[in-house]
């Protein structure tokens, strides 16, 4: 009984299995009656591309101030809050002045007393001018009241150098900011004591501008070099989720050799950032754009598949059949990807459907003829 339904059953499995030249259940190929398959396409087209180098960077203050003290003394105000942004001349830190300036009076004074002496020695020199011409007095008599009168002039300039230091000594009292920046922790608090050129009172990092730095593989330095004679090389910052707005600056500097160790070579792009939105520290998304090659075939990136032999496009051809065409891609650009060999400008590119398609299949196109950058393509 068991041998008499095992020949059936067996009949009906195979008669099931799929076509295995076509793939497709037999008797059903492309011209079997077998419903188009619905798919989404775009255009390739030929454009310029920009050559550009991808890297991470982390940005650099333009320039940084550790803030100290040039006298010594008590620290008795503190003018900002840590973390502030501060101006160039902003007053920062107050120390006890009052020893300086009992210092420039005492100066002073003695400016007050020397220049009285020395117009003093200058007239009894114009009058023993007039004695020695006469002969009332000796030559050497003179001589030396000129002389006295010349070294009170002297000590008159000095004073008047000492009077000057007191001045500054005591303008040092008075802490400003050189630049215009970040304030960072305070490191010193009111009521202590600071000595001249110590420990810093604080760090200030200038930030707008501000330097982004990253490194590049040395092999692009040629290159680099060469599009930097002709003009300024775009470089484009983001921070990370945050790449739909990058901050446009230039590159600004090349280091002048490659390390031996990675083979790479340092470059900072210089920004504005006049919203502040790089930071010093921080990892930064850099892409620089070198230069820009011409006619370059680019199709939606969501075109190209990768098979068993490789990367392939789906091309539908004009009956509306595809047929899987291997490709050699280039550099990927967003959603677009450059096609070194295999995909014709104008060539109709299938984007989205792709799973359902074998060789000779026919397909629905729902928005044919929209170029490949088009919006409507990556749907």
């Amino acid at each position: 009984m068991k041998k008499v339904f095992l020949v059936p059953i067996i009949f009906l499995i195979f008669s099931n299995c799929s076509n295995p030249t076509t793939g497709q259940p037999a008797g059903k190929g492309p011209k079997g009656g077998t419903p188009p398959v619905p798919v989404v396409t775009g255009r390739a087209i030929q454009k310029s591309v920009p050559v550009e180098i991808r890297a991470i960077g982390n940005g650099q203050a333009y320039s940084v101030v550790n803030v100290k003290a040039q006298v010594g003394g008590t620290l008795t105000r503190v003018s900002f809050k840590e973390g502030q942004f501060v101006k160039k001349g902003d007053l920062l830190f107050t120390l006890d002045s009052r020893p300086f300036e009992v210092q420039l009076k005492q100066v002073e004074a003695n400016l007050a007393r020397d220049r009285a002496q020395a117009e003093n020695a200058r007239r009894e020199a114009i009058r023993y001018k007039e004695l020695v011409t006469n002969g009332y007095v000796a030559q050497e008599q003179y001589e030396q009241i000129h002389a006295n009168s010349e070294t009170l002039d002297a000590t008159v300039l000095a004073d008047e150098a000492a009077v000057e230091n007191a001045k500054l000594q005591l303008e040092y009292c008075f802490i400003r900011s050189s630049i215009d920046g970040i304030t960072g922790n305070l490191l010193v608090h009111e009521g202590n004591v600071v000595k001249a050129n110590d420990l810093s009172l604080v760090v200030i990092n200038q930030v707008r501008p501000i330097f982004v730095s990253f490194s590049v593989p040395g092999q692009y330095l040629p290159d680099i070099r060469k599009y930097m004679a002709s003009g300024s090389l775009k470089v484009e910052a983001a921070v990370p989720g945050k790449e739909a707005s990058p901050a446009v600056g230039e590159l600004a500097f090349v280091d002048n050799s490659v390390d031996l160790q990675t083979g790479t070579i340092q470059l900072k792009g210089l920004f504005f950032n006049q919203n502040k939105a790089l930071w010093p520290g921080q990892f930064i998304n850099v892409k620089l754009t070198v230069a820009k090659q011409d006619n370059r075939v680019v199709v939606p990136s969501q075109a190209v598949q990768t098979g068993q032999a490789g990367p392939f496009i789906f091309v539908v051809k004009p009956d509306l059949t595809v047929e899987p065409r291997p490709v050699t891609v280039g550099k990927i650009m967003e959603n677009e990807t450059v096609i070194e060999k295999g995909i014709l400008p104008e060539d109709q590119v299938v984007t989205d459907g792709q799973l359902r398609l074998i060789p000779g299949s026919k397909v629905e196109i729902r928005n044919s003829g929209l170029p490949a950058n088009s919006k409507e393509t990556q749907k």
